[in-house]
């Protein structure tokens, strides 16, 4: 019998190892999940990491980092150590995306696949040769980090920069060498703390990068390049402009739907009515407020990063990198699936249907119905809420506010906005049940 008192423990000692082994295990398992563009976590599993006299060499070249850890080294490890081994990526490369709403969409999901199917690879590779961090090796390595629990090879961040790199290189070739060189610095990160090898990193880079040409090739053929043959059309209620924003998008290759238009719906009312009640409405703070706001960049986005570390997943990075795979997937096949209604109908915009209307904000050069602010915040907030339950009925709250902000700024019918939430939310339900399939549940 176990018995524990405050401040004394009398444990049978094979029962203390059993406990803190499985307290020291990230997510043993994650290399089964299912993957979006490798077949599984083990097509590209890494060979046994180096032997114990390479090992011993490795050790003295930590060592001597360590000796020339200085206030610059410091700030690179802390730098890059900052959330999730994602985390950094998905910055540079909001700062890096000019081409909003619709090349961000899919060039986030891009990126954001390219990592956690290199994270569900390393997880593979981890586990299958369980290589003990370098602290196991040499008591007089002192990490600057807080030693990851899970194996040392291959290193989780070199994976992560490999993938990352590859796909922004490929997306904004004018910064491939800038991006190039951040890789090796997030890498080298690691090694100036501690904890890895130089071997870890190596075989990382080279995992994350072979991921990363891999989503590059679905990228090609995504349709993305296509050029639209379609026509506008001339009659009167529809929507009118020049040189209309990505007309066939709704045509691009979906990442979960079996098409842009699995849940295309009925076409859109006569807006008498509506613009009646757009024009009646009252402009107050809240309102302009909730319109400005939302119309800053997708808040959705950013609201997925933040419940990573709210939740303190950031030290979980399979789980930080599936959160943030699922919401951009979703994402980018509900933008699909809007912009197929959007230029199947060819909805009118409010300051077209009544030409002494003013918008609040500026109205977007394609056309109204539905609203892809809300199609995508219902798909974001389904899924967040299903990744996490507790905020499910706050998620749905802000997926009806962006939703509403579109109302508010004067660049939407109401039908607009609820017809894109009921959509958004149909494709946020596809994007679950994948995800209920994926093995991240054992």
């Amino acid at each position: 019998m176990v018995k524990i008192w405050l401040g004394r423990t009398v444990v049978l000692p094979f029962l203390v190892s059993i406990i803190c082994t499985a307290q020291a295990q990230v997510e043993p398992m994650a290399g089964q999940w299912k993957t979006w563009v490798i077949s599984t976590g083990a097509q590209f599993r890494l060979p046994p990491p180096p032997g114990k006299g390479d090992t011993a060499q490795e050790l003295n070249a930590l060592l001597d980092r360590q000796a020339r850890r200085n206030a610059g080294a410091i700030q690179q490890i802390e730098h890059w150590n900052a959330g999730a081994p994602g985390y950094r990526w998905h910055q540079l490369f909001q700062n890096l995306e000019t081409n909003v709403p619709v090349g961000y969409l899919r060039d986030v999901a891009l990126l954001d696949v390219a990592v956690y199917d290199a994270t569900v690879a390393a997880w593979d590779s981890k586990y299958a040769h369980r290589r003990p961090r370098p602290s196991a090796g040499s008591s007089g390595l002192k990490p600057h980090l807080p030693m990851p629990n899970s194996p040392s090879y291959p290193c989780e961040h070199a994976v992560t920069a490999g993938a990352a790199s590859v796909v922004l290189a490929y997306l904004f070739p004018a910064k491939a060498d800038s991006i190039r060189q951040l890789a090796r610095e997030a890498g080298e990160s690691r090694l100036l703390a501690g904890v890895v090898y130089p071997s870890d990193v190596k075989a990382g880079f080279e995992l994350g990068q072979k991921i990363g040409e891999l989503v590059i090739a679905h990228a090609k053929a995504d349709g993305s390049d296509a050029r639209w043959a379609g026509t506008m059309p001339t009659e009167a209620g529809r929507w009118q402009g020049k040189d209309p924003m990505a007309p066939g998008r709704g045509g691009w290759k979906t990442w979960v739907l079996t098409s842009g238009d699995q849940f295309r719906p009925g076409p859109p009312p006569d807006f008498t009515n509506e613009m009646a009640e757009l024009k009646a409405a009252k402009r107050s703070f809240p309102a302009n407020a909730r319109a400005y706001y939302w119309a800053t960049r997708f808040m959705m986005d950013e609201v997925t990063d933040r419940l990573v570390f709210e939740y303190n997943l950031t030290d979980n990075p399979p789980r930080a990198a599936r959160i943030r795979a699922l919401a951009s997937v979703a994402n980018e096949d509900a933008g699909i699936a809007c912009w197929d209604a959007k230029y199947t109908y060819w909805g009118i915009r409010p300051f077209q249907y009544d030409s002494t209307y003013k918008p609040l904000i500026f109205t977007p050069n394609f056309p109204g119905y539905p609203s892809g602010h809300a199609s995508l915040s219902g798909a974001t907030a389904t899924v967040l809420g299903y990744l996490f339950p507790a905020e499910a009925a706050r998620l749905k709250k802000m997926a009806q506010e962006c939703a509403q902000s579109r109302f508010d700024g004067g660049i939407h019918f109401k039908t607009d906005n609820d017809v894109g939430l009921e959509m958004g939310r149909k494709v946020g339900e596809e994007i679950v049940k994948w995800a209920e399939r994926d093995g991240a549940q054992r």
